[in-house]
């Protein structure tokens, strides 16, 4: 299936790329941090999630998400579909460094969904796990991936808003603030003579 877009609007590629590369420059994000994508392409073509999954979209927003991922360096993961428990497709390295479980599926456009279809097929040694907690997240088409990102998540706006049809939502997550009102969170705040044994 292919997406037929304003001539005056990026394609699927570049809007993939522009969201992705934002998120990563505000997150900071680069070698050994997590990206969780979560894509529904029946979205992306207009359609209601689940029912016109098309894996030419998901190529076509795979090479977006390849384009930035060797930009930065982190590692990519992609949410499989409630039909296989939202399970995650990575490369068996990543499972392997992060001690994860590998959990048993192959994922197709019908059970799995088209992206983790297409994604899986394009990876060296490609693996499922049952989660992860990932650094950021980009969810194309409001596929819920906040199960699989650590706490606390943190909603990130992006320029862009869509990709084809499908509303993009975005975070970034940074670790939980401990303490009472004697906690200092950053550096320059350390209070000048309180001292606690």
């Amino acid at each position: 299936m292919t997406i037929e877009l304003d001539s005056e609007q990026p394609g699927l590629h570049e809007q993939t790329a522009s969201i992705l590369r934002e998120l990563a420059l505000a997150g900071q994000l680069g070698p050994g941090q997590i990206v969780v994508i979560g894509t529904s392409t029946s979205e992306v073509a207009g359609k209601r999630i689940g029912t016109s999954g098309a894996v030419e979209v998901a190529q076509q927003l795979l090479a977006g998400i390849r384009e930035v991922q060797e930009e930065f360096g982190f590692d990519v993961v992609f949410q499989c579909c409630e039909h296989l428990n939202r399970a995650l497709v990575m490369e068996r390295s990543l499972l392997t460094r992060l001690g994860l479980t590998e959990v048993g599926a192959v994922p197709v456009p019908k059970a799995g969904g088209s992206m983790a279809s297409a994604a899986y097929l394009s990876l060296t040694d490609p693996c499922l796990a049952e989660h992860v907690q990932a650094h950021a997240g980009l969810d194309i088409g409001e596929t819920m991936i906040g199960m699989h990102l650590r706490h606390v998540a943190v909603p990130f706006r992006t320029a862009l808003r869509y990709i084809g049809d499908a509303r993009v939502t975005t975070a970034l997550t940074r670790p939980k603030l401990i303490g009472g009102e004697r906690a200092v969170y950053r550096m320059e705040e350390q209070p000048d003579s309180t001292f606690c044994d």
